[in-house]
């Protein structure tokens, strides 16, 4: 039996999988389940219950739950959130439409812009304003405000957000507006943008208290459902949720800011990533998640991962920047694409092999599944090569249709190309990888930074059968694939911290700084982030980072600028000017001498400590294990298939050396070996896979 109160779980709902993860005395223990996208908390249980079932413990052992969703995302991209109103300063009705005013994409005649979340007949105004230094120049019209209510009972609007100009600045007009409202209709979610981002650019701020409107009557409703459940099985301790930023807040705050659940899968997937580039000893890292229905690839350097304060969601055109809905929330810093074992296959109009970004799912899944899925996928593909092993998917809880899956791959891609099963597979297979490939060089470039001297971190149901090929394809030598990396972004949430940010706008002349009120804002800030900390990390010591957000004056955007731990004074001046030259010149090779610099934003993120890990020794001899068997795996360099060792991942002690081609399985996933790589087990686990032939190779399996 676990003991008491030690045991922490993590679980992580995809769009095909919901991954469990469990560190329990025992040793760690892991699941995978479809999603019920019907009703999650139900695969989440289900999930649960068989992981405390192979610890041999009860839910009323485990101390800790910390969960990350995709519901949040899969709501704005589908637009399946609550219908939602808006309440905005008079003649700014149109803001969210009109947006940033420019083209994203300048020569497209036919032109989508995405829909805002808000219809306009939806969108409501009132007279007031206030200046950008915060002072009333109009006082609030409290009846304007109360004519709006019957108007909303009309509508059935059951979430409001308000966002007014420069409430950024001072929110007395934006809390009167919450107040009013909420005396005529307790029951209303209100979305304040003064508290859910509470920085300038007027179009960000809005559509991110829309989008946090949006999505919060059914982000509650889960959470609610999810924590009544946990309850009634049996468990006493706490519910964490995972946040795109990195950290885990409590229910409490992911109720009032669901927005900032967005991506928060894929980031405990880059939590894992970077702490598996310290215990490795590895500089720089390119983190390779693939599931079921996406693929998400992240930059990770000194084992710290990419971090941003805004991105876009459901963007109309995949790689054009301006075509989704921008948020400002911290996030960790990655590309997503529509690439996972579900994606759709089809042949075009003219005749190309096109996979995703649509995806089979949960239901029915791809073909193989035996649920009804006609359309070939890749994990069609990936049997159909010999790459998967019908009889031992997801741990064997799911029997897969080998002849199904040949089936919908000759109905829908071999037979309109002339193509036997197999070739007809490998496209399938070759262009998935491309498009990751083209993703992770097109991420790359846009930072400035190269590929090939990385190291490729594999995790995912998916990314170990496809990391070698990828791999090969950018021109990376080294694979390193963790254990349970089949639930890797389950996995890196047990190590993710208690953590919360807080980022304000308080525009400051650097040669005019005034310390004290910088000081004040940010003693407010630090108030705020210490205060939803405290109330989740359970006494551990806690650390303070600030950072400034700056650029030169005239300049558009802003740079991250460190900041010490304590209080500016009048000396700091100077000491904030060199900062940001030495930041800047990190980024752009080059200062502008002479020309002043500008603070808009200030941030202040709180955590709990983790305790950094030690890099670890390699083992001292080699070992050549014993296969449990062999497999025919379809080699794309011979154009057939090879005959490729399999060897059980369990089986596998430090120190154990495995020559390509081979397959090494687990539970949920498995690594392919390619011919021109080599595998050694390192002192805590994890397969390294190394390059051991010196000519990249186009053929790999």
């Amino acid at each position: 039996m676990a003991s008491a109160r030690t045991t922490r779980l993590a679980v992580d709902i995809g769009g095909t999988f919901t991954d469990v993860a469990l560190d329990a005395p025992c040793g760690r223990v892991t699941a995978k389940v479809l999603t019920t996208p019907e009703a999650p908390e139900r695969a989440v249980m289900q999930g649960v219950a068989a992981a405390v079932a192979k610890a041999g413990c009860t839910l009323g052992d485990i101390a800790l739950i910390i969960h990350g969703t995709t519901l949040a995302t899969n709501a704005l991209i589908e637009r399946k959130g609550a219908i939602t109103a808006l309440i905005t300063t008079e003649g700014f009705r149109d803001s969210v439409e009109i947006g940033y005013e420019h083209r994203f994409e300048q020569y497209d005649i036919y032109l989508e812009k995405p829909e805002p979340l808000v219809a306009r007949q939806r969108r409501y105004t009132v007279p007031e304003r206030m200046s950008a230094r915060g002072e009333v120049l109009r006082p609030l019209d409290e009846r304007a405000v109360q004519a709006v209510i019957p108007m909303l009972e009309r509508e059935r609007v059951p979430s409001v957000a308000v966002g007014l100009l420069h409430s950024y600045a001072n929110p007395v007009h934006e809390q009167r507006i919450r107040e009013i409202l909420l005396e005529r209709l307790p029951g209303l979610w209100v979305s304040l943008s003064s508290e859910v981002s509470p920085e300038l650019r007027e179009y960000e701020r809005l559509s991110t208290a829309c989008a946090n409107a949006y999505v919060q009557p059914l982000i509650s409703g889960y959470l609610d459902r999810l924590d009544r459940a946990v309850r009634e099985a049996g468990f006493s301790g706490q519910l964490l949720l995972m946040t795109s930023g990195g950290g885990v807040v409590g229910l409490e705050v992911a109720r009032r800011f669901p927005i900032r659940l967005v991506e928060s899968g894929p980031a405990g997937g880059a939590i894992l990533a970077s702490r598996i580039a310290l215990e490795c000893g590895l500089e720089h890292v390119l983190s390779f998640d693939m599931g079921g229905t996406t693929a998400k690839i992240c930059l990770i350097d000194r084992g710290q991962p990419e971090r941003s304060r805004a991105f876009e969601v459901a963007r109309a055109y995949r790689f054009l920047k301006g075509s989704g809905l921008p948020l400002r929330i911290p996030v960790i810093e990655m590309v997503e694409i529509g690439a996972g074992g579900g994606s759709i296959a089809r042949v075009d109009a003219l005749k190309r092999v096109a996979v995703g970004p649509d995806s089979a799912g949960a239901v029915p899944g791809p073909a193989c599944y035996g649920q009804g899925g006609q359309a070939p996928t890749v994990t069609d593909a990936d049997l159909a090569l010999g790459r998967i092993d019908p009889g031992a998917f997801a741990g064997g809880s799911l029997a897969l249709d080998a002849t199904a899956a040949r089936s919908a791959i000759d109905r829908s891609v071999g037979k309109p190309l002339a193509l036997g099963a197999e070739l007809a597979a490998l496209a399938i297979s070759e262009i998935i990888d491309e498009n990751m490939a083209s993703a992770a060089r097109v991420h790359a470039v846009e930072r400035g930074k190269s590929l090939d001297e990385r190291t490729l971190v594999a995790y995912g149901g998916a990314a170990p059968l496809h990391a070698a090929r990828v791999a090969d394809k950018l021109g990376i030598k080294r694979i390193v694939v963790p254990t349970g990396a089949g639930v890797g972004s389950a996995v890196g949430m047990l190590a993710a911290p208690v953590a919360y940010e807080v980022a304000r706008s308080l525009y400051q002349r650097v040669r005019d700084l005034d310390p004290a009120l910088v000081n004040s804002h940010l003693e407010a800030m630090r108030a705020e982030a210490y205060g939803v900390v405290e109330r989740s990390a359970g006494g551990t010591p806690l650390a303070e980072s600030r950072t400034a957000y700056m650029r030169y004056v005239g300049q558009g955007h802003e740079i991250a600028v460190p900041l010490d731990d304590r209080p500016l004074e009048l000396a700091d001046r100077q000491r904030l000017q060199e900062a940001f030259e030495r930041e800047y010149r990190r980024q752009f090779a080059r200062i502008i001498p002479g020309l002043d610099a500008e603070a808009l934003s200030w941030a202040l993120s709180v955590s709990a400590r983790v305790e950094q890990p030690t890099p670890v020794t390699q083992p001292s001899r080699q070992t050549t294990p014993a296969p449990i068997g062999r497999r025919s795996v379809f080699d794309p360099g011979s154009g057939a298939f090879v005959e490729a060792l399999v060897f059980r991942r369990e089986d596998l002690k430090p120190g154990a050396r495995i020559e390509g081609p081979a397959l090494v399985v687990e539970d949920e996933t498995t690594t392919v070996v390619a011919p021109a790589f080599s595998a050694i087990v390192n002192a805590i686990g994890y397969l390294v896979l190394e390059r051991t032939q010196s000519d990249r190779q186009e053929g790999s399996v």
